[in-house]
């Protein structure tokens, strides 16, 4: 799942792309160049959505000098305040023409309130299904769900009442995301949503880290850090006798961190490959004498210095070792 087409003439959904938020805007930008990437390339017309930020036309054209930077053929700026502005016609004809559609942070409740139900909202929905990509960060990723975390506090615990989830687009169906997961400890909040709806699926995912959806249910992982996959389908829980913010009893959901490279399917919920691990189809044996070469001589410096630097006695000699240095 390394090369996803570009949306650019492709018969069917397009990727989802949420992004945890604060993704690099000036290294190498790798999430970035992604969306770009997956709109088209050279030949993306992607828009950008900055209705959830109270940073007004500064973060969307930083955005807009950011993907056209990165080579994509046109890019439009879109920020309706209000439903009656998410009925332009104008703002859904912009959409329309899109090969990628990119949202902005900031505050998600009013990106629900102004956009979900909207032409607007039903114009993103239809780029998704035409084959364009949808990318969000931060505000931008929670709203691709169709349960979309409004708001709740961090922390490790899980409590009752610690989030609340509104009506998202429902590009994702089967999963609640969160973003700034690890960085804000949202922990609790999404396993607790979880434990509450556990046939959702709970996706965390890190700053400068994005899911990659694609429309079959596989999810690739891009980015500097991990997301996070709660399964609560054999949950047992006491989320529904629990009163004020108490903490939760949970027990048997499923937890996976997926880091860069890992590929997660999201309708067996199954980890489907990740970098580094064994080959699982790879067949095993019990090796004998005979499988062992003619005139092979074993390496007995490198067998001797295998796991020594983990042993106690050498970890206690290493400051010693640097103060006599």
């Amino acid at each position: 799942m390394t090369n996803h087409p570009a949306a650019v003439g492709d018969p069917g959904p397009g990727v989802v792309m949420p992004i945890g938020g604060a993704e690099d805007k000036i290294g190498r930008m790798t999430v970035l160049r992604e969306v770009v990437r997956l709109a088209g390339g050279a030949q993306a017309r992607i828009v950008v959505l900055s209705t959830a930020s109270s940073l007004g036309d500064e973060i969307t054209h930083a955005y807009l000098r950011l993907f056209a930077t990165l080579g994509a053929a046109d890019v439009q700026g879109l920020r309706p305040e209000s439903r009656a502005h998410a009925a332009d016609p104008a703002l859904v004809a912009a959409l329309d023409g899109a090969t990628g559609v990119f949202m902005t942070g900031g505050n998600q409740t009013k990106l629900a309130t102004l956009i979900v139900g909207t032409p607007v909202g039903d114009a993103i929905v239809r780029a998704h299904q035409r084959g364009a990509v949808v990318a969000g960060t931060s505000a931008g990723a929670s709203i691709c769900s169709l349960h979309m975390v409004s708001f709740g506090s961090g922390g490790s615990t899980p409590k009752f009442r610690v989030g609340q989830v509104s009506e998202g687009l429902g590009l994702v169906r089967t999963a609640i995301i969160d973003q700034h997961f690890t960085q804000r400890n949202r922990f609790g909040r999404l396993i607790a949503l979880i434990a509450a709806n556990p046939a959702q699926l709970g996706i965390g995912i890190d700053e400068d880290t994005a899911a990659l959806i694609s429309a079959d249910g596989r999810l690739e992982v891009k980015g500097r850090g991990v997301v996070t996959i709660f399964d609560g389908s054999d949950v047992v829980t006491t989320a529904y006798t629990a009163t004020g913010t108490q903490p939760l009893m949970i027990s048997g959901i499923r937890m996976h961190t997926l880091p860069r490279g890992a590929v997660f399917d999201l309708t067996t919920r199954q980890l489907v490959s990740a970098p580094g691990l064994f080959d699982q189809d790879e067949p095993t044996a019990v090796a004998t004498l005979a499988d062992v070469p003619d005139g092979a001589r074993p390496r007995t410096r490198r067998i001797a210095a295998e796991g020594r630097h983990e042993t106690v006695a050498e970890l206690r000699r290493r400051p010693e070792r640097r103060a006599s240095s």
